[in-house]
């Protein structure tokens, strides 16, 4: 798994209280995507999981090291969704609590990734609960939790939360420099456009993503006071949830700029569009408009099955019938 240098202080932080045997069962890593946390609990469970560690590294050599690193190990566990599902249900917390109330298969220390916590319904989150509270011995469970998503608050009051912050500005441009060809004013656009999270820019930075960007900014500036129906096509893509957060961005840098916040926008090189879009909406429409997009961008990434397709045409109709209500 690729390493950040950015997470060099937190691994060292984290892996000194496992050390001095301060460290807490269930370690809850929380971030806005693109910091690298993945990489961060992949390597504390290396760690846990090696039977001749060196101070805060893994040997890389012990049995156990070798099979971390095949994807092997039989006492490593990651709670995933089923394929074609977004959420984790009860079914599989009682499969992965049959499995860690039994022996370590090497005789050492058993690990449960959960690295999208926010899949799990209340029912799960409560069954994985009671397994933490009363763990079996040696057992270590590491979870990832987006900054803004939802997750059971008697879970999370189980867990030591540690915050991961986006990277000092200076250093996520040099790593943004030697992984991507552009010029610092792209860079510093796409960290900006990203909650300053390097990883994210460099997805954003891509050609593919970059230009979809810009086409969904255009065909925006085209739609005003015209057929919001016409943004369709360009929403309705594999990225759409990508695509409502750009959509959001630009409502919310509209609302600032109506508000006298324009020095606080992201979308710098949309400036034309930001003014159009905050003459165009007054402000309480705006903040309506944003929360029935977020309200969308939840449906479409936790309902099962949903067809992405129809929901973006109810929700399209929907905002043009609402815009013009109120209007007018």
């Amino acid at each position: 798994m690729y390493w950040y240098p950015w997470l060099n202080y937190s691994y060292r932080q984290i892996l000194t209280q496992y050390i001095l045997n301060r460290g807490h069962h269930a370690l809850l890593i929380q971030s806005v995507p693109g910091i690298g946390s993945k990489s961060l609990i992949g390597a504390i469970e290396r760690w846990l999981m090696c039977h001749q560690p060196k101070e805060i590294k893994s040997c890389g050599k012990c049995r156990s090291c070798r099979l971390m690193l095949s994807g092997n190990h039989p006492d490593s566990y990651h709670l995933e969704s089923q394929k074609d599902q977004n959420t984790i249900g009860i079914d599989s917390i009682r499969y992965i609590k049959e499995k860690l109330y039994n022996h370590a298969s090497l005789g050492g220390a058993k690990v449960c990734c959960l690295l999208e916590a926010h899949q799990l319904t209340d029912f799960s989150a409560n069954a994985l609960l009671k397994v933490i509270e009363e763990p079996p011995a040696n057992t270590w469970f590491l979870l990832y939790l987006r900054d803004s998503e939802h997750l059971l608050e008697t879970l999370r009051s189980r867990c030591i939360v540690w915050k991961l912050t986006a990277p000092d500005k200076e250093l996520s441009l040099m790593w943004l420099h030697r992984h991507y060809p552009a010029d610092i004013q792209k860079y510093s656009l796409a960290l900006r456009l990203s909650f300053g999270a390097p990883v994210k820019a460099l997805e954003l930075l891509s050609e593919p993503c970059w230009q979809h960007r810009l086409q969904m900014c255009n065909a925006f500036f085209k739609a005003i006071d015209g057929d919001l129906l016409s943004l369709l096509p360009i929403l309705n893509q594999s990225n759409a949830i990508r695509c409502i957060e750009w959509l959001c961005s630009l409502l919310l840098d509209a609302a600032k700029w109506a508000q006298g916040a324009k020095q606080f926008i992201r979308n710098v090189d949309q400036t034309s569009l930001v003014i159009d879009i905050s003459k165009w909406l007054p402000i309480n429409i705006l903040n309506d408009s944003m929360h029935q997009w977020i309200i969308c961008r939840y449906r479409l990434s936790t309902i099962l099955g949903i067809n992405c397709e129809l929901l973006l045409t109810e929700q399209l109709l929907q905002w043009e019938s609402d815009i013009a209500y109120n209007k007018y």
